[in-house]
């Protein structure tokens, strides 16, 4: 089985960006303007509609079995309005992905966006959490970091401020894949430096926290192969030599992981090179960031499973942890939902 850990809804019926559209249309008017939520529109048949051509069309052309499938990132917008804002629309973009793992069980498993809102507590985020978790049967969430938009006045993810959202995460055995949305400060550019850079943030701020000490069984994905992270794994380490911490794998290995959306294949062979297999997750993204066909093999940049597959020296059972054996063990849910007894029987012997 090969299993996606990172996909999101980018395809969704235009009924939904029309209803953000009101929304902003209506903070334009009033900033502090308190938003019902209201209905939007959206049937089963325009639900299967936009997934069919796309990426149901890409799983089975790619051989992707089954995707953990969240809102669109750059749409979760936290800066955006108030704590109404932003409550009612991720409420509706988590019914969206709903109805969708209702639509198609075998083909996406849920993970829901938060309310966030800059300055802001985070009562509604834990509430939308365990109703996604608890009544939706979601596996995972993604957790911003910076929910200004590119501004980065919010606490770093060491600090206390976040501890409620990590105690929800070990009740709820949930991980967080680590996920800024757009960036509304015009230094980034969204998916290019803003993405990364934020990555890379985010795993300085757990490296540098006692987050994964005091909550030993929490579990951290960082997207899109880590920022630059694997690139510069040499500097984290001298870093943590030099600020007296433990050796990164003693830090943080048992409780981060990387995923593999990273479009060549030299970018994936270093992932893996520098990367322990067991901490990395197979994840494609697909129809997300970097949609084009690569010129130099012909391929999408976004098929990565084909680079994972080409890469000589990961060996077979490797490949299979990074596949499914990870992606089980991280999303422990996603063995109440499709239990593979063989395969979680072999990953904790590996």
């Amino acid at each position: 089985m090969v299993i996606d850990c990172h996909g999101h809804y980018t395809t969704a019926p235009d009924a939904l960006g029309e209803y953000r559209e009101q929304q902003k249309a209506e903070l334009a008017e009033d900033p502090h303007f308190q938003h019902e939520k209201g209905i939007i529109d959206i049937s089963d048949d325009q639900l299967r509609e936009s997934l069919e051509g796309a990426q149901l069309k890409l799983q089975r052309k790619r051989g992707i079995d089954l995707t953990i499938f969240s809102p669109r990132a750059s749409w979760m917008g936290h800066h955006v309005g108030n704590e109404s804002t932003s409550k009612f629309w991720s409420e509706h973009c988590n019914e969206l992905i709903y109805r969708i793992t209702q639509l198609y069980p075998d083909n996406f498993a849920g993970g829901c966006q938060l309310p966030q809102t800059p300055g802001a507590g985070l009562r509604n985020a834990l509430l939308e959490l365990e109703r996604c978790v608890l009544e939706f049967g979601f596996v995972g969430f993604n957790l911003n970091p910076d929910p200004s938009g590119g501004h980065w006045d919010s606490p770093p993810l060491g600090d206390r401020y976040w501890y409620p959202i990590y105690e929800k995460m070990c009740e709820l055995d949930v991980p967080a894949m680590i996920h800024v949305s757009g960036a509304c400060n015009h230094a980034f550019q969204t998916t290019g430096s803003y993405y990364l850079s934020a990555d890379t943030t985010a795993f300085m701020q757990l490296m540098t926290s006692t987050v994964c000490r005091d909550f030993p069984d929490i579990r951290f994905i960082i997207p899109h192969g880590g920022g630059a992270v694997p690139y510069h794994w040499g500097r984290f380490r001298g870093l943590a030599d030099m600020m007296k911490l433990p050796q990164l794998d003693e830090l943080l290995l048992n409780n981060v992981y990387f995923d593999t959306c990273v479009y060549h294949q030299p970018g994936i062979d270093l992932l893996v090179n520098v990367i322990p297999s067991r901490n990395i997750l197979f994840a494609s993204e697909m129809i997300g960031a970097v949609r084009g066909i690569d010129p130099e093999t012909g391929y999408y940049f976004d098929d990565t499973k084909r680079y994972i597959d080409n890469n000589n020296t990961l060996g077979k059972n490797e490949k299979k942890a990074i596949f499914e054996g990870n992606a089980r063990r991280v999303f422990a849910r996603l063995n109440i939902k499709n239990p593979d007894q063989e395969t979680i029987q072999c990953m904790y012997q590996s």
